[in-house]
């Protein structure tokens, strides 16, 4: 028995023997020929009703599919069909053979009985339906005991006949419901006197039968008229053959049916389903799907050409998916390549031409060629009728549209348009998805192929049709409810200008920004980007690059709820791209009613690296792969789901859930057809790419997670490597086709992270947490070699061991990426020098991958995003970035940036342009803090002017004082030291006990002596004389580290935040606690006053800004609240500073980004995202209009507001 068969069974079982009566069932299996009389007995011995089930459940297990398939029609008869029904979807195939002789049920009597009716025999080829031959029989069960109808309908080419022909080739239902015979009459397309002859011709057989079993009855004359004819039939079928079954096969006009409404039991085949509503009596039907399984198509094929299924050759799956596995079609070829077996690739390209009428055939079916048999359904329809269906030719394949864009493109009321829908339903010429409300609709693909073929000369007028009737229907913009047919036109109206060769239209929409921001919003980054592709050599290629760059390397955030504002996106983009320019139009014109929008003004010093960056899971994604076409990429990570996307755009293509804990790493077989995932479950799998179904598991090896796993390249001996966190057996090859692994790879002695074939597969490289990389022969598992991955890091040994997370060989076997932390850096493996880096993820790299041609560069990350890099772009090892301790004078206009880079240079930049105006020497140590001087005016010369040694630690914060004779600084060694930085001499303030990160001047009045503030990791606030370097106060301000202070614009008062999750307000004359500010969640890391005093912000770790009343410490506003984003902080990270704009009206905000908020409302205005995240500090001119800030990827943003 198959497997899925046996899995259906056990998984019933409990509800199979609560309900079934084995005695019942036993008759009917007995009768299949699947039960022996001795069986029987046994089960008949159990002394109870539910132990028979038992019994007769475990001999039924043991059984094969004939088995399964007699126990479920058993269960229909016997009229369990709520049992039946758990049943139906598992129902196993049966070869031809096995299947003759099985459904012919062992007698001749059925035999007898169908050549008597006239029913066709089995065509010569045949695969057999069971699910739909045992939906029809279930229904005609029905008709056991009243007469009635039973309407089995479908499209041309279907398989009707056949299935109704096969449905009653059944022994038990022929005795028990039809004793009287079962009579089969072909019908078609018939005028009132061909229907008189045939009804004639079925009533002469009725009686000449009726007659041989009794010689007393006589043979009447013909009836004269078709109202003659149907008494005659009426009495036969009620009189003397009162138990039987009348098939009447292919009917077209309910004025032919209506001739048989004699209350007899009929079964009728018909491409149109309402033609029983003109009749009287009980009625059911059963739908015929369009299409066979792929198996059950390539069965067919096989036995035209006397083959086996899995030798056909390849153009024989394509076959099948090009006419959706139409019977039809399918047997048409079949006949076709009988006699000319070596025409596979002529007759597929037939059927991709659309040339229907090549594909003709010698067999019984109504119609020489296919096209025939397409336009028979079309020329039932009236005039009027007919002109709207072929409007239908202008929809995509395997798109389904709601009635209400036929409503615009018919210029009908949707009420009308359902109707004229119900009709082409009805016919088979169009199909219903009913799943979904409204109704949504959809051709099959060899209707709309020979509809396009019929009106091949009148496409482009058809497009344009649907184009101009859109535009005067969407007159005053486009559609934005979000509903289906508002997503039809966002999705498809490009193509239909497309088709319609409207160039000029279709250029003006799709280089429209309000058209991507409209479209992005409703349907996602990925339909636009592929519109960009798809209309690439129809569009203007310089204006396609810019949105099409603009779309790639934004997608993850236009993926962001709530939607971000595009246009500052936009201002982002190159000066010299169209998406920029519009951006900034836009940007102007909303500033002039109060809008507020920010200039990136020194971006054209950075060169984007990223092709394309994706967001297509919550949580972090740990694998990602090319397809080995190039054309799409599978990734998979926290969310246990595999999900398959197009590389061009990020398109969904498959999402599975595919494990029950964090998918690990995914990986493409050679040939693209399967996929390979692995996962902290100690789990294995392969899948179906095409179908997303699991087609093998390995579950019992490892026992700890599965960290990665990969096929060889070669599809010709195709292996599975997969690796581990077991502490010796963690490498391990498979054979797919095997329960049990094929080989052992013994060396790393910690959890191996990576594995990866070479080119050519003679070699393994594993990379571990040992912090080697490994190269092993395939053949004979042994080691290769061995590199130490992490003496080429020598910065990140020093702090941490280094991890080799994964490598990836390029195709020509010379270059090997590694992923340590969060960057990405080539190598050449024979010098084992590094090549290159890429920095640009926000977190740990998990995986990196060439494409197939080695011109893309795939990578992932714990920052959510895959990023795609053109590998000639990337970084070289000398690539500079700025490290985020920095300072900015803003001076009459002029901008001065100072901040050190990752080579310990003390860099000075213009903040106009981002020119680097000074560079320093290489220092010893990192920088870990900048100061400029505020009374400067010279351009610096590099001259070193003073150096001041004294801490013995890290020195964390510095700052001049106002007049620029003194320097203050604070350092690890719990130390300020106050500097009279041209003679040396210095003041040491001591007294806290951990390290002082920062400090503040505090001023109570104009005319008063300057007082330092200064806090710290113990709790604790000083004021310190700076002169004598006495303490003047020190208070014990929190239970936890106090990590911000910010003193009022009066000097009147200080607040303070601090780890334990709390903000306080203090006098700076009782240096007493004058409000306790209680609320946030998380620790409270940054802090500031309005400059009217009347209002203090604090910021914490959870991305939450609160604004407080600082007169009576009440809470006013809360920004951020139910706005989490995909970071999963309200933020993108921690609040780490915070800016009241002049007039009190605006506060300026930074995190994980940048974000501008309405200090009334408590709402943003605006938000910046930097290219990397975790800003420190921003930097803010006097005016409010200029800022400045370094992202933890060390680029230097200097943002303008648009006026």
């Amino acid at each position: 028995m198959e497997e899925g068969a046996r899995s259906c069974l056990l998984q019933s079982r409990s509800s199979l023997e609560q309900d079934i009566r084995a005695s019942y069932l036993m008759d009917h299996m007995i009768s299949d020929g699947v039960l022996t009389g001795d069986e029987e007995d046994r089960i008949r011995s159990k002394p109870t009703r539910k132990e028979q089930a038992a019994a007769l459940l475990e001999l039924l297990l043991r059984k094969d599919n004939q088995a399964y398939i007699s126990f479920y029609n058993a269960l229909v008869r016997e009229s369990y069909g709520d049992l039946a029904s758990l049943l139906h979807n598992s129902l196993p195939l049966v070869s031809p053979e096995a299947e003759k002789s099985f459904s012919d049920g062992g007698t001749r009597y059925v035999q007898a009985v169908l050549s008597e009716g006239g029913v066709p025999q089995r065509p010569v080829v045949f695969v057999s339906r069971p699910a739909l031959v045992n939906r029809v029989r279930e229904k005609l069960y029905r008709l056991q005991k009243e007469p009635g109808w039973v309407t089995v309908f479908g499209m041309a080419g279907s398989g009707k006949s056949v299935l109704a022909a096969e449905a009653v080739r059944d022994h038990a239902l022929i005795t028990e419901c039809f004793p009287g015979g079962v009579h089969w009459l072909s019908i078609g397309q018939l005028d009132r006197s061909d229907l008189l002859v045939r009804i004639q011709s079925l009533c002469f057989r009725l009686e000449q039968q009726s007659q041989e079993k009794d010689p007393s009855s006589s043979l009447h004359r013909p009836p004269g008229s078709l109202e003659e004819a149907k008494e005659r039939l009426r009495f036969l079928m009620l009189r003397r053959y009162p138990r039987s079954l009348l098939i009447l096969d292919d009917i077209w006009d309910s004025s032919v049916l209506k001739a048989f409404d004699i209350q007899c039991r009929v079964l009728l085949t018909t491409r149109d389903r309402s033609l029983a509503d003109c009749v009287s009596g009980s009625k059911s039907e059963v739908a015929v799907e369009s299409g066979l399984e792929e198996d059950q198509a390539l069965e067919i094929l096989a036995l035209y050409v006397n083959g086996k299924p899995q030798r056909l050759p390849e153009q024989a799956r394509s076959i099948v998916r090009e006419c959706k596995g139409s019977p039809l079609v399918v047997s048409l070829i079949g006949a076709l390549l009988r006699e000319f077996p070596d025409r596979w690739a002529y007759y597929l390209h037939t059927l991709q031409q659309k040339k229907f009428k090549r594909i003709r055939k010698s067999s019984s079916y109504d119609y020489d060629a296919l096209d025939q048999a397409m336009a028979a359904s079309i020329q039932v329809l009236s005039e009027e009728h007919r002109e709207l269906y072929i409007d239908l030719t202008v929809l995509e394949k395997d798109v389904k549209v709601p009635a209400k864009v036929l409503s615009v493109l018919w210029d009908l009321e949707p009420e009308e348009v359902e109707d004229v829908l119900q009709d082409f339903v009805n016919k088979s010429l169009l199909f219903r998805d009913c799943h979904h409300r409204p109704y949504l609709y959809y051709l099959h693909d060899l209707q709309l192929d020979f509809l396009a073929e019929m009106n091949r000369s009148g496409l482009e007028s058809l497009h344009t049709k649907v184009v101009r009737q859109y535009q005067q229907r969407y007159s005053q913009g486009p559609p934005t409810s979000g509903d289906e047919e508002c997503l039809y036109w966002f999705r498809f109206l490009t193509y239909h200008m497309a088709k319609a060769n409207l160039t000029q239209e279709l250029c003006s929409l799709m280089f429209s920004l309000d058209w991507v921001r409209t479209k992005a919003q409703i349907m996602g980054p990925a339909h636009l980007i592929n519109d960009y592709v798809e209309y690439g050599a129809i569009l203007d290629k310089e204006v396609r690059g810019h949105f099409q760059e603009f779309l790639s390397l934004n997608g993850h955030q236009l993926e962001q709820r709530p939607f971000p504002d595009v246009v500052q996106l936009a201002l982002s983009q190159p000066d010299s791209s169209e998406v920029y320019r519009q951006a900034l139009l836009q940007a102007q014109e909303r500033a002039t009613r109060g809008g507020l929008y920010l200039d990136w003004v020194n971006k054209s010093s950075l060169k984007s690296l990223s092709r394309l960056v994706v967001q297509p899971h919550q949580g972090s994604i740990y694998s990602a792969c090319f397809s080995h076409d190039g054309t799409n990429i599978a990734s998979c990570g926290s969310s246990k789901t595999l999900r398959v996307f197009k590389s061009t755009s990020g398109e969904k293509l498959l999402e599975i859930q595919a494990h029950d804990d964090e998918v690990l790493c995914c990986a493409f077989s050679p040939d693209d057809h399967l996929l390979a995932t692995c996962s902290s479950d100690r789990k294995v799998k392969v899948w179906n790419v095409e179908r997303g179904t699991l087609m093998r598991m390995f579950e019992d090896e490892h026992e700890e997670q599965v960290n990665h796993c990969q096929f060889t390249n070669i599809r010709r001996r195709l292996l599975l490597a997969t690796c581990s966190n077991d502490k010796f057996m963690n490498t391990k090859l498979w054979n797919i086709n095997k329960p049990s692994s094929q080989n052992t790879m013994f060396g790393h002695l910690e959890p191996v992270n990576h594995c990866c074939f070479s080119p050519d597969d003679a070699y393994l490289s594993t990379s571990s947490s040992d912090g080697t990389l490994k190269l092993w022969e395939v053949s004979s598992a042994n080691e290769w070699k061995s590199i130490d991955v992490a003496d080429m890091f020598p910065e990140q040994r020093e702090q941490t061991e280094v991890m080799v997370k994964c490598s990836t060989w390029s195709a020509d076997g010379r270059t090997i990426i590694c992923a340590a932390r969060n960057a990405v850096f080539l190598w050449d493996i024979e010098t084992s020098k590094k090549m290159a880096d890429c920095s640009g993820h926000l977190s740990w790299v998990h995986g990196v991958q060439f494409s197939p041609d080695g011109s893309l560069l795939l990578s992932c990350s714990d920052d959510q995003t895959v990023r795609v890099w053109e590998t000639k772009k990337v970084h070289t090892s000398s690539a500079v970035c700025l490290k985020r301790d920095s300072d900015v004078l803003f001076n009459n206009g002029d901008i001065t940036v100072v901040a050190a880079d990752n080579r310990n240079r003390l860099q000075v930049r213009n903040g106009r342009t981002g020119a680097v105006m000074f560079q320093s020497e290489n220092q010893e140590s990192r920088i870990r803090c900048t100061a400029i001087c505020s009374q400067t005016s010279a351009v610096p010369s590099g001259t070193s002017l003073a150096t001041l040694q004294g801490h013995t630690r890290t020195v964390l914060h510095c700052q001049f004082t106002p007049e620029g004779h003194t320097l203050i600084t604070s350092s690890e060694d719990t130390t300020i030291r106050v500097w009279r930085w041209r003679t040396g001499e210095c003041v040491v303030l001591e007294g806290h006990k951990e390290q002082v990160r920062c400090f503040s001047l505090l001023t109570t009045t104009p005319s008063s002596e300057t007082h330092l503030l200064s806090w710290s990791f113990d709790g604790t606030i000083k004021v310190w004389d700076m002169s004598s370097g006495e303490p003047l106060q020190d208070l014990a301000c929190h239970q936890g580290a106090v990590l911000a202070c910010d003193v009022s614009p009066d000097g009147q008062l200080f607040a303070t935040t601090s780890a334990d999750k709390t903000a306080k307000v203090w006098s700076s004359a009782s240096w007493e606690c004058v409000r306790l500010l209680n609320g946030h969640q998380d620790c409270v890391r940054s802090c500031r006053f309005s400059w009217d005093g009347r209002r203090l912000a604090t910021g914490d770790d959870n991305g939450e800004i609160r604004l407080w009343n600082v007169k009576d410490g009440t809470l006013l506003k809360i920004c951020s609240r139910d706005n989490k984003d995909a970071m999963d902080s309200l933020h993108g990270g921690w609040v780490t500073d915070l800016h009241f704009s002049p007039d009190n009206t605006v506060l300026l905000s930074t995190g994980g980004y940048i974000k501008w908020w309405n200090v009334e409302k408590g709402e943003a205005l605006q938000t910046f995202y930097p290219t990397g995240a975790n800003l420190k500090r921003i930097h803010v001119s006097p005016d409010f209009s200029t800022f400045v800030t370094i992202d933890n990827i060390g680029i230097l943003y200097i943002l303008k507001k648009v006026e």
